[in-house]
């Protein structure tokens, strides 16, 4: 009986293998390579910010750096998003209707819950140097947010509520599920100008954020998740013909022309201002109309041009495609390099010159996709 169920075990697992292949395009992988790049441009952007900004204030970053560079840094955290709708509309959303449903249900619960570990653990990474236990503390039990790493808080919660969302989605009419991002942002709007969350900020920045708490809000993101869900839901659909797949990404290439557009005419005379502000993450929390203009057009561009390179542009930027590929422990191991040993251990803090907080940056990104090729290897072997 042992054996039987072994066997059935692999012959399931091969008969997933083979679907997903299908999907992916890709025999060897088994998935969609351009959701790996574009996770890992998100997650590379993130590490250039991070890498700086946690060695220096934004008084003593260079000119020249704060735009383009930093401006553009602030990409990072719309695509990381709207990659993860992406990815949950391509690999859970088609199998809620079947019954090996509840186990990848379960094990969304249990990413969740991985994932909450991992957000608990690098807040005591970076707050030990800089803060006393009793700071700490309050930020562990949901007093306070951390801020590098308070982006793992947003998931870990998401992937404890959205499991049970995706089955109804899946039933949801068309029509309803395109009108849900906007619908969504709507709400989240209502609540932050109407609802006092019964006294309770911590409350109100888990949900729709707060102007003295460094959080994604679950309500206020919450519209960049469903986008991703309709965006994947239609990759799903055409990423085996490369005709439909160049549509899809000339349509989203189109969507970031016209929301960097409107972001120019919004800006006006004043546009070098506007990215010097939003390079110091102005209308970042809670999210404003021109941070998000600025931030989602870029995510949309970026994710065109994953889409429309596929496997190919994948394989050329392949250290990217690696970071994307295991986008935790790339986060996991970039916060630790940062706080551990660049901070306190070699004590580069407040006390580097930006090119050289940029060239670790840079160099951090490498030693990034380094870690997670050999955590994949040692995978692989064992």
């Amino acid at each position: 009986m042992a054996n039987d169920s072994a066997t059935g075990s692999r012959t399931a697992a091969n008969d997933q293998g083979r679907t997903a292949a299908a999907i992916s395009g890709s025999p060897a992988h088994g998935r969609i390579e351009a959701i790996d790049l574009a996770r890992g441009v998100a997650v590379c952007l993130m590490i250039l910010s991070h890498g700086v900004n946690g060695l220096l204030e934004f008084d003593d970053f260079a000119d020249w750096g704060m735009v383009p560079l930093h401006a553009i840094t602030k990409f990072a955290s719309s695509l990381f998003i709207m990659v993860f709708g992406i990815a949950l509309a391509v690999a859970f959303v088609p199998k809620t209707g079947t019954t090996d449903w509840p186990r990848r249900r379960n094990r969304l619960l249990w990413r969740g819950l991985v994932v909450l570990f991992w957000y608990k653990a690098l807040t005591v990474v970076e707050m030990y140097a800089q803060h006393d236990r009793e700071a700490i503390l309050g930020t562990l039990l949901y007093r306070n947010f951390p801020s590098y790493v308070e982006i793992l808080g947003f998931y870990a919660i998401s992937l404890l509520w959205i499991p049970w969302l995706l089955p109804i989605w899946a039933r949801t009419p068309a029509p309803l599920r395109w009108a849900s991002p906007a619908l969504l942002a709507l709400a989240s709007w209502w609540l932050l100008e109407n609802f006092d969350f019964w006294g309770v900020p911590q409350l109100q920045a888990i949900l729709v954020e707060h102007p003295d708490y460094y959080t994604w809000g679950q309500l206020s993101r919450g519209p960049l998740v469903l986008l991703g869900m309709l965006i994947g839901g239609v990759l799903l659909r055409c990423h085996a013909s490369t005709r439909a797949r160049l549509a899809l990404a000339g349509t989203l290439a189109l969507v970031a022309v016209g929301l960097l557009v409107a972001f120019r005419v919004q800006a006006g005379a004043g546009l070098d201002d506007q990215l010097q502000a939003i390079a110091r993450n102005a209308g970042k929390h809670p999210p404003e109309l021109m941070f998000m203009l600025f931030s989602m057009g870029g995510a949309f561009g970026l994710l065109a041009l994953s889409i429309a390179g596929g496997g190919w542009l994948a394989r050329v930027l392949r250290p990217v495609t690696v970071i994307g590929s295991d986008a935790l422990m790339a986060f996991v191991f970039h916060i630790v390099v940062i706080f551990v040993l660049f901070r306190d251990a070699l004590g580069y803090l407040h006390d580097v010159s930006y090119g050289f907080a940029l060239t670790l940056s840079l160099g951090l990104v490498l030693a990034t996709a380094a870690w997670i090729w050999l955590l994949r290897k040692v995978q692989r072997r064992s």
